[in-house]
Formats: structure tokens, C-alpha cells, sequence
């Protein structure tokens, strides 16, 4: 049922961008935020769904519950500004 419809009020969320630190099992991962704190993060159903890896090094989109702010949501995996370096090409068997 809709939360809207029982009367319970929506709580607000906070977003933040975040780096990999750590991933550690369960799909769970260390993330630093731009203040330096240290959370712990899970990966949304979304990422899940739809198999998005994320490895150490990645930027991330988070979302905060403002009652508990030691765990995070992972909701976006944010692309590398610069372009991966090309593989190098196969060598040639004569």
C-alpha cells in the first residue's frame, strides 16, 4: 500500500557523492563522501537488477537516511571523465 495513502510522512533523504573504498561481502561496500566520513553502503535493487558492477575506485551516487548517517543507498554508479586507455592491439602470429 502506498505510504501516502496510510498517512505516514515521507522521510527526507540526503544525496551525496561518494568513492569505493572497500568492497566487503554481501554486496556491500565502504564508501568516503566528500567530507571524509567513511559509510557503509548497499546497492540499490535497480543496480542489482540489472548486474552493475562497481569495484574499488568508482564514484557513486548515495542517498542518507537523516536518522542513521553510517549507512548509505548506492542508486547510481557515476561515469569516468576520462576515457579508459585502448587495449592494446592483438600481436600478429606469421
Amino acid at each position: 500500500m502506498d505510504r501516502a495513502i496510510q498517512g505516514m510522512a515521507e522521510e527526507p533523504v540526503i544525496e551525496l557523492e561518494g568513492k569505493i573504498l572497500q568492497v566487503l561481502p554481501g554486496t556491500m561496500f565502504r564508501i568516503e563522501l566528500p567530507n571524509k566520513h567513511v559509510v557503509l553502503g548497499r546497492i540499490s535493487g535497480r543496480l542489482r537488477k540489472n548486474f552493475i558492477r562497481i569495484n574499488p575506485g568508482d564514484r557513486v551516487k548515495v542517498e542518507m537516511s537523516p536518522s542513521d548517517l553510517t549507512q548509505a543507498r548506492i542508486i547510481f554508479r557515476l561515469r569516468d571523465t576520462a576515457p579508459r586507455p585502448a587495449a592494446p592491439p592483438p600481436k600478429r602470429r606469421y
